[in-house]
């Protein structure tokens, strides 16, 4: 369902105080890292990490919104790659900096930008918050705010972002082949979310009947491309981790812990979701492949 517009001064005003909490958390961050400057760059990096979640989340209740967290998501992984790359002792090689630094980034700049424009404002929340606060109630609201909206998603994308510390600071292997299927991987990724989202974009804006589904496009292939395409941009990080420096069980656990989260929570969540508003998915659910796009059975 499209969400409502807000008139421009309102919407202005929002993302205004988006802006104001962000350079809040990163001056935290900041000053978090200073204070524990002599421990590892993974620690430095966590400990900052952790500071500005506490910051956003703050945002968020102050203001009732957990949507404050929504840009996180994206907006902390090019900063900690940078961290990594200029980290005391980090010694990468120069043109896989800058080949994941980039895919990162390419990353980054795509799905802020994609929750920029289908953020309405101050009146919008996820409709997964919605349904979590219903269920919790006024104050045990923000408990699952706290853990499992702010604190969980950070826990989990940093976990993603530890194969950046082999690909970016600590790996020394001259680039090769593996590096070039790191980068299709991950490049991939970000595609299968571009067109995913520009597609699902599209058909919301044309204003369809309410059960009404998307069944064009990658969505005629997959039912879920764009977590698809998620998932294949963390394991693409965890392959560079492996190609700088060989396998090192922890830079795995990231792209283990989104795939579960997506397997095992986000999808079933929407599966429940479209099943409950729109009975004519089961159809598809016989119909379409979960993820793995494939041709659509008769």
């Amino acid at each position: 369902m499209a969400t409502a517009t807000l008139p421009h001064d309102d919407r202005t005003r929002a993302f205004l105080w988006i802006a104001v909490a962000y350079l809040s958390a990163t001056v935290v961050a900041l000053v978090a890292g200073i204070t524990v400057r002599h421990r590892h760059p993974i620690e430095i990096a966590l400990f900052a990490d952790v500071a500005a979640t506490l910051v956003i989340f703050a945002f968020s209740f102050r203001f009732g919104n957990s949507s404050f967290y929504d840009a996180y998501w994206s907006v902390a992984p090019p900063l900690v790659a940078l961290w990594f790359v200029f980290a005391p002792g980090a010694e990468g090689v120069a043109t896989r900096q800058g080949l994941v630094l980039a895919l990162v980034l390419l990353w980054a700049i795509r799905l802020t930008a994609n929750w920029a424009r289908g953020w309405s404002g101050l009146d919008h929340e996820d409709w997964r918050y919605v349904d979590f606060r219903e269920k919790a109630g006024r104050v045990g609201y923000w408990f699952v705010s706290f853990f499992g909206l702010h604190g969980m998603p950070t826990l989990i994308v940093f976990l993603g972002l530890l194969p950046l510390w082999p690909a970016l600071a600590s790996g020394t292997r001259p680039l090769g082949w593996l590096d070039g299927v790191a980068a299709v991987v991950t490049l991939a990724g970000v595609a299968f979310e571009f067109f995913a989202d520009n597609e699902l974009r599209r058909f919301r804006l044309s204003n369809p009947p309410p059960d009404a589904i998307l069944e064009s496009g990658l969505w005629a292939w997959s039912r879920h491309p764009n977590y698809l395409g998620e998932m294949l941009f963390w394991i693409g990080l965890a392959l560079f981790s492996l190609a700088a420096g060989g396998f090192v069980w922890w830079a795995w656990a990231g792209a283990a812990a989104m795939v579960a989260m997506f397997l095992g929570t986000s999808i079933p969540l929407k599966e429940t979701r479209m099943l409950a508003r729109r009975p004519a998915y089961a159809d598809r659910q016989r119909r379409v492949s979960l993820l793995i796009p494939l041709p659509p059975k008769r």
